[in-house]
This record gives C-alpha cells, sequence and structure tokens, in this order.
C-alpha cells in the first residue's frame, strides 16, 4: 500500500474521529485495524495468590502475553465516542484470559472473552465461561466482572491534520461480588478464597490509541471450549 493511500485513509479515520465531536448522537468507530490496545497487568498482590490457589492465566484469541509477567495485549476492536468527543465505551471482542487450575479430577477453569469497558458506569464486562471437568461448559455473556476507578482519564487528543491519539489507565479492578463467587466455584477454590477476593486489586487496565495502521485483528467474538 502507497504513502498516499495510506495517507488517505489516516485523513478518513481522523475526519470520522472529530466529526463525532459535533455529533448528536454516539459514534461507534471499528478500531480493528488502528493501534488501539488495551492491558491488563495483573497486580503483584493478585499474582501472589495466583501462586497460593497453583492458578495459571493464558491469553487465548487475540490476546497475548507481554514480557512483562502477568500483562495481557488485548487489541481494541471498537470505541463508542458522545458528542464531546469522550469514550464512552471499548470493547476487546476476540480477546479472551482463561484463569485456571488443575486438581486431580482436571482443569477447573474461569475464561473472561469479549471485554468490553463501560466508562460511564466504570464497569468491566466480559462473556463468563465456567468450565468443569465433566461438566458442559456454561456460558454468561457480557457479565459484569470488575469494578474500576479511573487514574488517568482517556481524552482524544487531535492536532490538525490527522494525528488523534488517548492514553488512559484504570486501576483498583476490584472483582464484583457476582464475579467473585463465579471465581470462587468456577476454580473450586478452598473456602479461605472467600475472605481473599474482596480485597485483592487484581491491577490495571491501560489503553492507548492512535491513527496509525496494523493488521486488523478479528472482531469475531471469542467462544470458549474449556
Amino acid at each position: 500500500m502507497s504513502f498516499a493511500s495510506l495517507t488517505i485513509r489516516s485523513i478518513a479515520v481522523a475526519t470520522t474521529l472529530v466529526a463525532a465531536a459535533t455529533s448528536a448522537n454516539a459514534l461507534t468507530i471499528s478500531s480493528a485495524g488502528l493501534v488501539a490496545n488495551s492491558v491488563q497487568a495483573f497486580s503483584q498482590d493478585s499474582l501472589d495468590q495466583f501462586d497460593l490457589f497453583n492458578i495459571t492465566v493464558a491469553p487465548l484469541g487475540n490476546a497475548t502475553s507481554l514480557p512483562t509477567v502477568g500483562a495481557f495485549n488485548l487489541p481494541i476492536t471498537s470505541i463508542s465516542i458522545n458528542s464531546k468527543l469522550k469514550i464512552t465505551a471499548g470493547t476487546a471482542t476476540g480477546s479472551a484470559l482463561e484463569i485456571s487450575r488443575t486438581l486431580t479430577a482436571g482443569k477447573y477453569s474461569v475464561t473472561l472473552a469479549n471485554f468490553k469497558l463501560d466508562y460511564v458506569n466504570q464497569k468491566v464486562l466480559a462473556d463468563v465461561t465456567i468450565g468443569n471437568p465433566g461438566v458442559a461448559p456454561v456460558t454468561q455473556s457480557q457479565a459484569i466482572v470488575y469494578n474500576f476507578h479511573v487514574a488517568t482519564p482517556l481524552a482524544l487528543k487531535y492536532k490538525f491534520p490527522l494525528t488523534i491519539t488517548g492514553h488512559e489507565v484504570l486501576d483498583q479492578l476490584f472483582l464484583t461480588e457476582e464475579a467473585q463467587q463465579t471465581m470462587y466455584t468456577g476454580l473450586k477454590l478452598p473456602r479461605v478464597a472467600l475472605s481473599v477476593l474482596p480485597t485483592t486489586d487484581f491491577g490495571t487496565l491501560t489503553q492507548d490509541i492512535k491513527v496509525a495502521f496494523r493488521k486488523a485483528v478479528s472482531t469475531k467474538p471469542y467462544i470458549a471450549t474449556p
């Protein structure tokens, strides 16, 4: 692809994003072909809990491991923007993290897939699949998994004629009560975990977006098959 073609595409994307600022309605834009990533970095506290309970985390689908221990890249596949050019939601469709532990009976797993960041309510949603030995997997679509705190607010920065970037850090990732119960039963954790899960900060989510192109990632929802 020529530089001229890339320039035309970049201008088109930038124009679309800027147009959202004057739109009365929310605009959802595919970012599957843009350099747009969400990185979940599990905290040391959560990694210690994983070691304590012999839990492993594996990336699936679009997700990949990063050199930092406990950090995973989840390509952002779409963003929703309001009339003030503020992002209200972001999705990482096709990415999944399998959280599992192996016992005598086999592997017990909870797979989180097709993530959505709800900035309005400060929630992280995902399709949650429980996989137990000898039992058909059960999936709950777009369950609320984490609450979060905005450490560094995300704001798209536009610089004429076609440069748009965005950076954000979310921290204080705590499991919702429902997600705590899912982890407890799905991973067949010992009873002591019930007192640990509510107070464990699971780390950070860092989002970086810019108008630069990459090979488009799949936007097909990941379906867990434990």
